[in-house]
């Protein structure tokens, strides 16, 4: 006998996809939602609905931008100004804590993941060959790689490093005192703004 409904269940098991929610979150979650329906169940169906027709990855720049505006992200789409500084993150949870530390406000390429045959991320899906044009077509004189400290941060870093090479641009990479395995993310502001400072060279023009 199920004492839980198939709609029901459906939707702790989809809650509990979630980063950081396992199977007790999620059945707390589903039901303080259902007791609530009409201020949060009704509002967040429609929002998700709109998250995911209107809601897109820029093509450029890998940032999220609106299905009818161009991105914002430090207007990525004028490919033809010149920046010095172009700051390589995995994700947009990546950019925004490195905005916290007010120590880099340039611009930014979100790969979306890192390389991982068993997640599908390929060099196509990180927008790879975009990051080349823009270094190629802005003149970018420094690429700093800020991806995590765990083995496909770093997988991703030397990919990108190696795909960078003859292109006339300096390459750098955050301090060896990320600790190890860590993402960039969950770093408190101190370490992170440390790391981006004395970032070092990997190389050179």
């Amino acid at each position: 006998m199920k004492l839980i409904e198939p709609i029901l269940e459906n939707l702790i098991s989809l809650i509990s996809r979630l980063p950081g929610l396992g199977p007790k979150s999620a059945r707390r979650i589903a039901l303080y939602l259902l007791k609530n329906k009409d201020k949060l169940i009704k509002p967040l169906a429609e929002t998700l609905s709109k998250a995911y027709s209107e809601i897109l990855r820029c093509e450029i720049c890998g940032a999220i931008k609106s299905s009818s505006a161009k991105c914002t992200i430090k207007k990525c789409h004028y490919i033809s100004n010149s920046y010095d500084q172009l700051c390589i993150v995995e994700n947009i949870a990546d950019m925004w804590a490195m905005e916290a530390t007010n120590i880099y406000k340039g611009h930014y390429h979100i790969l979306g993941g890192t390389l991982s045959a068993l997640n599908g991320s390929d060099p196509d899906t990180l927008l790879i060959n975009s990051l080349i044009d823009r270094v190629k077509k802005n003149n970018v004189k420094e690429v700093i790689i800020a991806t995590s400290a765990t083995i496909e941060g770093q997988t991703t870093a030397h990919y990108i490093n190696d795909s960078l090479k003859g292109h006339n641009v300096k390459i750098t990479k955050l301090a060896h005192g990320l600790p190890v395995g860590s993402e960039i993310e969950y770093l408190d502001d101190g370490t992170l703004f440390s790391a981006f400072k004395y970032r070092n060279s990997i190389s050179e023009k």
